[in-house]
């Protein structure tokens, strides 16, 4: 809070606020003697006491939370638009050995696959490049937070001195943050459907590289959304046609009958983060 000419108290959005703040009571409670009775658990403040927060009947709370406190900061930075970038953890820069390959074929497709995370890279930059004509408020860098392609986004955005978000998650296997996730948009989650929901809700388009079970599952979470009128079309981009051809067969599921025949055109395959940015700005050109 901040103090008005007249020594009252308000908070700093300038809104009259009379009441203690929780903050202020926070740190008062930390500072109470040591008794029997202050070091139970029930005398923690409820909002400060991180094993109630966890009981099972306060998974809504955690939940909305989770939702709160990404949208709240996102909003005070001023970020109103992205570009989602999914893509494999395990493809490696170029040069750099593939340190998730089992086998000699799975270390020779995940090297070459390092094409894609030079086009990511690249795409990341055309991106942030034109973010900053807003003053990087628009078409900010989103990915998963992690190592791979989406090292490579942020990394792109790094190279133009944008800012980028990562949206990372808590795994059973130790890891990390790319280093070049900007730090104070770097974010962790412990439910994997809010963390969607953050990739989607100020998402202009979505690039999608090659991947596994995870990329996957956020493409096609996506292309239902956008099939079923949930979100509104935008560019749905991959990259890699032969990849994305080999593993599903698009063409087959309209043939059938379980998607319609327009649902193909949903999908737009690139090689070249050029390519991918094009479709961007035609997308765009009358709507800016």
């Amino acid at each position: 809070m901040a103090k008005g000419k007249n020594g009252k108290l308000r908070r700093k959005d300038g809104v009259w606020a009379p009441l203690k703040s929780s903050e202020i009571d926070r740190h008062r409670a930390l500072a109470v003697p040591k008794t029997p009775q202050t070091l139970s658990p029930s005398y923690r403040l409820a909002y400060s006491d991180g094993d109630f927060l966890c009981r099972e009947e306060l998974r809504p709370i955690r939940l909305q939370l989770e939702l709160l406190k990404v949208e709240m900061m996102l909003t005070e930075r001023g970020i109103k638009s992205t570009v989602v970038m999914f893509g494999g953890a395990r493809i490696p820069a170029p040069g750099q050995s593939a340190w998730a390959a089992r086998n000699d074929m799975q270390r020779a497709n995940l090297e070459a696959a390092s094409i894609y995370y030079d086009e990511a890279r690249k795409f990341a930059r055309l991106c942030s490049k034109y973010s900053a004509g807003f003053d990087f408020h628009e078409y900010v860098i989103v990915t998963g937070g992690g190592p791979g392609v989406m090292e490579a986004g942020n990394r792109g955005a790094a190279d133009e001195g944008a800012p980028s978000i990562g949206l990372n998650i808590v795994l059973p296997h130790e890891q990390a943050p790319n280093a070049y996730v900007t730090p104070e948009l770097s974010f962790n989650f412990h439910y994997f459907a809010i963390r969607k929901m953050h990739f989607m809700v100020r998402a202009k388009a979505i690039a999608v590289f090659p991947g596994g079970f995870g990329t996957l599952d956020e493409f096609f979470e996506c292309l239902t959304l956008i099939q079923t009128g949930r979100m509104e079309k935008m560019p749905l981009i991959l990259f890699g046609e032969k990849f994305w051809r080999s593993i599903v067969n698009f063409d087959a599921l309209a043939e059938f009958g379980t998607i319609a025949p327009d649902d193909v055109k949903l999908i737009s395959f690139v090689d070249t983060a050029a390519a991918a940015w094009k479709i961007i700005q035609d997308f765009y050109e009358h709507q800016e």
